[in-house]
């Protein structure tokens, strides 16, 4: 086994490369080093290996070790430039540099207009500010929210607009575990938003597109427009243009939770098994020409060329570019007669695609396929060697479940860390949803190639229709089963590396008979139980008050050990996606189980009592009856628009600290914060800081 590894470690150069790459990334965006310190990182090993060559052979072997630091100095200084360079904000034209709330901002539309509920949704990228009569040029992406209206119909891609409403900055909710919005939207040289209503910008003459936006997105549209004209059930109609093109504005929310709580998202993502199926058409397509000397070189670039083509039909994805950058490879190795190690294919897939964008490394996609790649190379064949069955269509069964097993083995530990939840019943889902996936594939291929003939269409539309149906209800079915979901699950980055290297140690002992493989994955246990165990106990030894930042809504958690009461507006309670979104990552965080006990041993009219602390809860008119002296408030929570006057309450109470919810109003919020200041009060309004949190021990 050992020998095997090194192997591997030898036949796979960009492994060398890719770790220090990928160290350098990480340390760049957590440190924030200075750039020129990378860059005097980069001279010193170059200057090491270039006096290297000066040096006899044996001399240069004793020192080997000495050219390997400098090697991975070396990328480890150009993973943190690529960090460095890539982020937006060392931009010198960086919008945010030179915008101020006065100036006129210049727009170019970077995609058609996505309809939402209420308005219409844009990425833009900003290309001058101008304040009188003097333009700046700029760089920078920012989101555009439309007023839904008529007159949008003249927007498109490539669409420039003049405006001069207040860029807003990107920033988070700032309730805890939630989604790093500002960060996701960082990573896409995102960094500011607008809302526009008619009449508020003007729209020029002229477009800006690029060439490649001219071809691609009439490509999309028309690809979209096939898709919706011959498969009308809007549940099956938008997971079919989610399969086949990656656009996913029209799939139903809960139906992406079902696939989600199954272990099959995978297969509504742009990935390896979408690019594998064009892939596998293109070779049987192809196949009678191999021989031909003539086309020996033209083949390769047609299979080469359809590859990306797609991949950039499909919007780009992580998923389907290192699916592109795997299959490029493989096509030339071919081209080229010789094989290539699969592990060195993934590393320098990788390797390319952090060179081209670093913060593709947080990618919660780029993780789990990589995971599930590697994991499946590694464990696939030990797994499916288990049994040996004669039966064709049995053994065909257990060579799926094989894979599905296997692909398991090194995603777990990420999906987790990133979704805090296991699906149990995953073998069941992928036996199904993967080669039935695989075919709806094929079909909508066929159907957009053979759209011209209305009759071959609308026949391929109904199966189609009819095929994702069936999927559909599969996955709904599996996942209404009992115990279908392990959910609630919290563990932190320290963890999810545990359980990594438990699997590792214990695979490693499993197939390769090496009983230090055991040790390692004993030791990994220990501890992974002792920091689990240690959690759980600071979690029973909780005690929390946490006024969530939800916009216009109340939304307050009482937290007593690993029990909580919610405080909300009566819509909120029924409203199970913004709870999920907003509120869910804060109780997986704290482990947390509802609890209506607590309302009535810890909450008394308007007043919450827990040990030395009182709260108040303001959110209607507010009696205040005099008192020979003043009730000591901890913390005074307004919600909603009470008529209240902070001075005259102030004559009652003695108030420590004011906090904001999201149901009050701007306007309010003005005029008690003027009041806060009189009485030198801290206040704190979720809104603008995110939501607050206060412990009651």
């Amino acid at each position: 086994m050992v020998a095997g590894h090194v192997a591997v470690w030898k036949n796979a150069p960009f492994i060398r490369f890719l770790l220090p790459l990928m160290t350098g990334i990480l340390l760049q965006w957590h440190l924030q080093f200075a750039v020129h310190f990378a860059w005097y990182t980069v001279g010193f090993s170059v200057v090491i290996l270039f006096l290297s060559f000066f040096l006899s052979q044996f001399r240069r072997f004793q020192l080997s070790s000495v050219s390997g630091i400098a090697v991975t100095g070396i990328f480890l200084a150009v993973g943190s430039l690529l960090a460095w360079y890539k982020d937006m904000r060392h931009d010198p034209d960086w919008l945010g540099r030179h915008y101020k709330p006065t100036d006129f901002v210049t727009a170019v539309l970077k995609e058609p207009l996505v309809e939402k509920e209420n308005s219409y949704k844009v990425f833009a990228a900003a290309t001058s500010i101008a304040e009188s009569k003097q333009e700046i040029r700029v760089r920078g992406r920012i989101v555009i929210y439309f007023k839904k209206d008529a007159t949008l119909s003249s927007l498109d891609f490539g669409s420039q607009i003049i405006f001069r409403n207040t860029l807003q900055r990107i920033t988070n909710a700032g309730n805890p575990g939630g989604f790093d919005y500002e960060r996701y939207c960082l990573f896409q040289d995102v960094t500011h938003q607008v809302y526009l209503k008619p009449g508020e910008f003007v729209v020029l003459k002229e477009k800006k597109s690029t060439i490649f936006e001219k071809i691609l997105f009439p490509i999309r549209r028309k690809i979209l427009s096939i898709l919706r004209r011959y498969i009308r059930s809007e549940r099956e109609q938008g997971l079919a243009e989610a399969l086949l093109i990656g656009y996913k504005d029209d799939l139903d929310k809960n139906l992406v939770q079902s696939y989600t709580n199954t272990g099959v998202v995978h297969v509504i993502a742009i990935s390896g098994l979408h690019l594998g199926l064009i892939y596998w058409l293109l070779v049987q397509m192809f196949r009678p020409f191999n021989h031909k000397r003539v086309l020996k070189w033209f083949v390769p670039l047609i299979i080469i060329s359809s590859l990306w083509l797609f991949s950039l039909i499909a919007g780009g994805q992580p998923s389907v570019l290192r699916s592109a950058v795997m299959f490029t490879c493989i096509v030339l190795a071919k081209s080229f007669s010789r094989k290539t190690s699969i592990y060195n294919s993934l590393a320098f897939s990788a390797f390319l695609l952090l060179c081209i964008n670093p913060y593709w490394l947080w990618d919660v996609g780029f993780q789990l396929s990589y995971a599930a790649l590697l994991s499946i190379v590694i464990f696939m064949r030990p797994i499916y060697n288990w049994f040996y069955i004669k039966n064709k269509a049995l053994d065909l069964i257990w060579k799926l479940s094989a894979v599905s097993i296997s692909a398991q083995l090194l995603t777990t530990p990420f999906s987790i860390y990133h979704f805090h939840q296991f699906p149990n019943y995953f073998v069941l889902t992928n036996i199904v949803a993967v080669p039935l996936s695989s075919a709806i594939v094929l079909g909508e291929l066929f159907l957009c190639g053979f759209s011209v003939i209305p009759s071959v269409a609308t026949i391929s539309g109904k199966i189609l229709t009819w095929l994702i149906w069936v999927m559909n209800s599969y996955i709904e079915r599996i996942e209404s089963l009992p115990y279908s979901l392990w959910d609630g699950m919290q563990i932190n980055i320290t963890q999810a590396a545990l359980l990594i290297v438990v699997v590792i140690g214990f695979a490693h002992w499993l197939m390769g008979k090496q009983k230090n493989g055991v040790w390692v994955g004993a030791i990994g246990s220990f501890f992974f139980v002792s920091l689990r165990s240690i959690s759980f106990y600071r979690s029973e030894q909780q005690h929390k008050f946490i006024v969530y930042n939800i916009p216009k809504h109340r939304a307050i958690d009482v937290i007593n050990g690993r029990d909580y009461f919610f405080i909300s507006d009566s819509d909120l309670l029924v409203d199970d996606f913004v709870r999920s979104f907003y509120l869910k990552p804060s109780r997986v965080l704290n482990r947390v189980h509802s609890s209506r006990q607590l309302l009535n041993s810890l909450w008394q009219g308007n007043f919450l009592q827990f040990g030395t602390k009182r709260i108040l809860l303001v959110d209607h008119d507010l009696e205040i009856e005099s008192c020979s002296s003043k009730i000591s408030i901890d913390v005074l929570v307004i919600s909603k628009t009470p008529k209240l006057h902070l001075l005259q309450l102030s004559k009652t109470f003695n108030i420590r600290q004011v906090v904001f919810d999201g149901s009050v109003s701007p306007r309010k919020i003005k005029y008690w914060i003027n009041d806060c200041a009189l009485l030198r009060i801290p206040y704190h309004n979720v809104n603008e800081k995110g939501a607050f949190v206060i412990k009651l021990n």
